[in-house]
């Protein structure tokens, strides 16, 4: 799946919170419904079974209550996506990103064959469908996240590239499969935020550290052999580069993910480098572009959102622009694009109680036109306008009515942007006074039950409002369409 990711160190956020947050996108040619959700420990499988890859896997007997974004038809597996659990551990996957053709040739995909010719059926490894399922359930800390993973992945392989993120209140740590059975995992610096386009992204692999006491680095116990029989390790002055040794560096990254960092660090950074003209540093097909930075100034979710909905604002490359050349208009796959299925920011606060220190934003359909809002993740339900999504299109959902405000305001961009902008301005000072309000509550009930439902309680609230603020754009959006409409005429009939 394409997506993009965004991570914030504790250090580089307003207030002290760690935060991950990426878009979920569907692959080209269509769209996969979302849904809100909690999983609880007696719905939680003892044994797995991939619909993907057939691969099964026994689980331990006492998995956590988590949060979940899963595929909201069934089909195609679960697809849990993001999620934080009850200890209070955060987890996003996953971001889809490459390797090159002497990794693959050294460690190949374990890729799914069925019966056939007499052959019996070979299982696959874990893919993006399985890794929050497998995982997120069982871990008490970001670091604990993966060790788990890696261990599975080292177990069972997987038949896809990814990257994973894992969060607690004081670390995020950043997961990249090499191969079939290889990784490697680097903690995220305090004072640092974090893009991923698609691409494999580390660029410093500690092996020493990451061998042995692991502060900073983790990997497969048998990484630097792996790099050594197989002649991975690219560089003249010793310094492994991650991404000249196992990542790619196409053609088409030039189009589809190196701009999408570029912008992102040139919006957080933007004095940092020269980041355009003839003689910028960095450029959209910068193959060096830095994996984390410190930012110009402190990040907050809206920051995150913003990055995370972003077209190429400001440039010649952005597809709504009335300026500039207009052949570069839609040069670069933009990070805000229709086929967005959701968005979800996880925020680890730290001054907070241990049950309402997560929160976690949802956003859903094109990051261009939608609105994230805030839910509390220790509960036992979610709202049923996040959580009710299906097949049929409805008003009552706040999947589809996401939907409907993107396709309706794409297409009469220039008179629906404003609604947009007034929509996502209210529902995001909505949001942070519903905080604000149930923080302030939550203060001072000490009552575990009565803790418990006034975070549900938030949670309709949250509902409730986006639901009104979704439905009054949806309005506004359809009659600037409708004007627009090939068959109208501006005589009156009367």
């Amino acid at each position: 799946m394409a997506c993009t990711t965004v991570l914030v160190g504790k250090k580089a956020s307003y207030d002290g919170s760690t935060m991950i947050a990426r878009n979920d996108d569907s692959g080209s040619g269509h769209f996969t419904p979302k849904k809100f959700t909690v999983v609880k420990p007696e719905e939680q499988k003892r044994t797995y079974e991939s619909v993907i890859s057939h691969v099964k896997i026994e689980l331990p007997d006492n998995p956590m209550r988590y949060t979940a974004m899963p595929n909201a038809l069934e089909g195609e597996g679960i697809w849990a996506a993001s999620g934080v659990n009850e200890a209070g551990v955060g987890m996003t996957a996953t971001e889809t990103i490459t390797a090159n053709a002497r990794v693959l040739g050294a460690d190949p995909l374990v890729v799914y064959e069925p019966a056939a010719d007499g052959r019996e059926e070979k299982a696959g490894g874990i893919g993006e469908e399985d890794i929050v399922y497998l995982t997120l359930p069982y871990i008490h800390s970001a670091r604990e996240g993966v060790q788990r993973l890696g261990s599975l992945l080292e177990q069972y392989g997987t038949y896809e590239m990814n990257g994973i993120a894992f969060q607690d209140k004081d670390e995020i740590w950043w997961f990249e499969t090499i191969g079939g059975h290889h990784w490697m995992a680097r903690r995220v610096p305090d004072d640092v935020y974090v893009v991923m386009p698609n691409q494999l992204g580390l660029d410093s692999l500690d092996l020493q550290d990451a061998l042995s006491t692991g502060k900073e680095y983790l990997c497969s116990s048998d990484m630097k052999e792996f790099i050594e029989k197989h002649h991975l390790d690219l560089s003249k002055d010793g310094i492994l580069n991650p991404r000249d040794a196992f990542g790619t560096h196409d053609d088409s990254d030039h189009v589809y993910n190196t701009p999408r960092a570029w912008f992102m660090l040139k919006y957080m950074n933007p004095h940092s480098f020269k980041w355009e003209g003839p003689d910028a540093q960095y450029t959209p097909l910068s193959d060096d572009l830095p994996w984390c930075m410190v930012p110009e100034k402190k990040m907050t979710p809206e920051d995150v959102k913003y990055l995370l909905s972003s077209h190429y604002q400001g440039t010649e490359y952005d597809p709504y622009a009335a300026y500039g050349e207009k052949s570069m208009r839609g040069a670069f796959r933009s990070i805000g694009i229709n086929r967005n299925d959701f968005m979800a920011l996880i925020q680890m606060r730290p001054d907070e109680e241990k049950d309402t220190q997560a929160i976690e934003w949802v956003a859903y359909a094109s990051n261009a036109f939608n609105v994230m809002v805030p839910f509390y993740t220790e509960v036992t339900k979610t709202p049923d306008y996040l959580s009710g999504t299906a097949k049929e299109v409805s008003t009552d959902n706040f999947y589809w009515v996401s939907r409907m405000i993107a396709a309706m305001a794409d297409a009469s961009y220039h008179k629906s942007v404003f609604h947009v902008e007034r929509y996502q301005e209210n529902v995001a000072a909505k949001s942070h006074e519903l905080l604000n309000h149930y923080d302030a509550l939550l203060k001072e009930e000490k009552d575990a039950g009565r803790r418990l439902a006034l975070r549900e309680e938030a949670n309709e609230a949250v509902a409730a409002m986006v639901k009104k603020a979704a439905a009054d754009t949806l309005d506004k959006v359809l009659y600037e369409l409708s004007n627009d409409m090939k068959n109208a005429y501006s005589r009156s009939d009367a």
